[in-house]
């Protein structure tokens, strides 16, 4: 282990990971080579899987626990609220305290956490046990990042890990819906929450033979207590107050209240990261203009995704009138085409370069939202579902990998736990922001549309998915200016002792 001026340290490869370390550089990664991914990507897969699944299983979700429509929400904004609010404090918490440690007990939490929430005997032991894998959540998924950073240096290795990285990312999204309607019909609402715990007791598994050293007591900096309360509140407020726009206007006391007061923590967060010995965020991450640009098209892209996994459902079983077996298994295109887009976008990025690769995945999301945008009230799934979602799955998959390389392009091992939880935090704000704007949108519409009934669900739904092609295409006008990363890069010089 290394320790840098600052005082802060990175942690390197033990041996059991070094011999392929060279050879992954020079793109020439054996199979074996990649074997520590695996538990990697199974984190991050379930993570997100666990977002989407429980979306689908909500009707049956009430009935079961007797919820109102009000506590319902709270079973999504519970594990969103949490994730979303930890993080920052969670992707720096495994720089500090040691990624194999933290990815352990995380993962190990998130799995108990979700066996809770199977046999919850009602609505508020459900809701805690959400919010709990949020907790979880934003605590594994940067520290997952960031083992995988620290494993495959820059170059075609690493190249080939983010690519498998934006692969389960969006995959995740898009299996949740088809395995939350498969359990939801076959075993029952409890069902998609047990439906994590395999992945996570195999990524346990598979984890005990890593070798990812831990930093020594005496080297470990001092974690920044007040920035991580600061940030965490300020962010949770920030996503509380969106998450209830909808329903209590965005104009109305609590929102404006829950709104200011998380825009008044995050300004003090911003002065005490300025003066702090050992920040949570250090300063000088941004002053990298790949890791700017990256989370600033993020933040974008977070809103239209998480709008598509939100009203494609609702469009499917409201107005099409699809059950929830149909609905997912309708989405296994844009499922399969998101995981094979990411797997081939190293090799497009070594053609057309980084700018043109990433231009070009967020024209095609943008061009399949807008085809969304256009669906009528009696669809089919040939003629009106599969192309769009060809297209979106092709473009999220460019997309998700691009944008993860570019936000973690140039920093330094130390820091790749923060440059982790950064992408992640500004993915899942922009979610909560640009889902709280769709969601108002399309009640908007539908409340003012000429024809009640299903004629109304689908202009409120046709408006939402034209305003995630919106999102998406700002996001490709911003990448017109998008940094251009060599086609190969040597390791930094922070990953050798």
């Amino acid at each position: 282990m290394t320790a840098t001026n600052d005082g802060t340290h990175h942690e390197e490869p033990l041996p059991a990971a070094a011999p392929s370390t060279s050879r992954q550089a020079r793109g020439g990664a054996s199979a074996s080579g990649f074997r520590p991914l695996i538990p990697l990507a199974l984190a991050q897969f379930v993570v997100v899987l666990s977002t989407s699944i429980v979306n689908i299983a909500l009707p049956s979700i009430r009935s079961g626990l007797g919820l109102a429509p009000a506590g319902l929400t709270w079973v999504v904004n519970a594990y969103v609220l949490a994730f979303g609010g930890f993080l920052l404090a969670g992707g720096r918490a495994a720089d500090i305290l040691g990624r194999r440690q933290v990815f352990t007990v995380s993962l190990a939490a998130f799995g108990m956490a979700s066996l809770a929430a199977a046999v919850a005997p009602g609505a508020g032991f459900l809701i805690a046990a959400r919010s709990l894998q949020g907790v979880a959540a934003a605590v594994l998924s940067p520290t997952a990042l960031s083992i995988a950073l620290t494993l495959y240096p820059e170059g075609e290795a690493r190249k080939v890990a983010l690519g498998v990285w934006g692969g389960v990312s969006g995959a995740g999204g898009a299996a949740g819906v088809i395995a939350g309607g498969l359990l939801t019909a076959t075993f029952g609402w409890r069902s998609v929450f047990v439906a994590a715990v395999p992945f996570v007791a195999v990524a346990l598994a598979m984890s005990r033979s890593w070798a990812v050293s831990s930093p020594r007591p005496s080297e470990r900096p001092a974690f920044d207590a007040p920035g991580a309360l600061l940030v965490t509140a300020a962010l949770g407020l920030l996503t509380y107050g969106l998450a209830g726009a909808t329903h209590d206007g965005w104009l109305s006391a609590r929102t404006v209240g829950l709104l200011a007061t998380g825009a008044l923590l995050l300004a003090a967060f911003v002065q005490v990261e300025r003066h702090s010995a050992a920040p949570l965020v250090h300063p000088g991450i941004f002053a990298n203009p790949s890791v700017r640009f990256a989370n600033a098209a993020m933040t974008l892209v977070g809103g239209a995704w998480i709008g598509l996994f939100f009203f494609l459902p609702l469009y499917q079983q409201q107005v099409l009138g699809y059950g929830p077996l149909r609905t997912g298994l309708t989405q296994l295109p844009l499922a399969v085409t998101l995981m094979a887009a990411s797997a081939q976008v190293r090799r497009i990025t070594e053609r057309m370069g980084t700018r043109k690769t990433l231009v070009t995945g967020l024209v095609l999301l943008t061009a399949g939202l807008a085809w969304f945008g256009r669906v009528p009230v009696e669809g089919t799934f040939a003629a009106h579902l599969l192309g769009p979602s060809l297209l979106v799955g092709t473009g999220l998959g460019i997309a998700f990998v691009e944008l993860t390389r570019l936000a973690t392009h140039g920093v330094t091992p130390a820091e790749s736990g923060l440059a982790s939880g950064l992408v992640n935090t500004t993915r899942q704000c922009g979610g909560a922001i640009g889902l709280a704007l769709l969601m108002s949108l399309a009640a908007s519409r539908i409340g003012s549309a000429a024809e009640p009934g299903v004629a109304a669900l689908t202009e409120g739904y046709r408006a939402a998915f034209l305003a995630a092609s919106l999102l998406a295409g700002l996001a490709a006008l911003l990448a017109l200016r998008a940094p251009t990363l060599p086609a190969a890069l040597p390791s930094p010089a922070t990953h050798n002792p």
